[in-house]
């Protein structure tokens, strides 16, 4: 698949995970299983209807946050919290097709951007599109926060 890469300005938004930490080959199964966990918690509170599932990776250590965009700020519990996605200038790229190739769409933004002269900030994530048996519909939109020339990273 070829990617187009672009530079955005995105708002943070809220969001409601739980944190995990996982290697790289037990992502396929943590998310999924945090998505799920998420989902049920947000119906059963009586939150307004959930967004798009997501996944925002904290680190190169793979802390990350799985769950869901959420309407409106809460109280979650020993498991659940509020939080968001970052706020700020971003490298991005959409991915259709099956999420076993959504590692294409990173090294396609992480090419770019060394290409271009961009350092990363830290943070990474992905929001995944609404479900559809033709696994060449999925789409995942791939997020890079990307430091602001002038500043150091935080």
């Amino acid at each position: 698949m070829n990617y187009e890469v672009t530079v955005q300005q995105v708002e943070s938004q809220i969001t409601a995970v739980v944190r995990r930490r996982a290697r790289s080959h037990e992502l396929a199964q943590v998310v999924p299983k945090a998505c799920g966990e998420v989902w049920n918690f947000m119906k059963s509170s009586g939150q307004p209807r959930p967004g798009r599932h997501l996944a925002l990776y904290l680190d190169c250590e793979i802390n990350l946050e799985v769950g869901v965009e959420a309407a409106q700020p809460f109280t979650g519990n020993d498991q659940l919290v509020c939080s968001s996605t970052p706020a700020g200038t971003v490298a991005t790229t959409a991915h259709l097709g099956p999420y076993n190739h959504l590692g294409d769409a990173h090294t396609a933004i992480r090419t770019w951007c060394s290409d271009h002269g961009l350092v990363f900030a830290g943070p990474s994530w992905e929001v995944y599109g609404h479900w559809t048996d033709d696994l060449s519909k999925l789409r995942t939109d791939v997020y890079y926060l990307l430091r602001t020339p002038g500043k150091s990273a935080g």
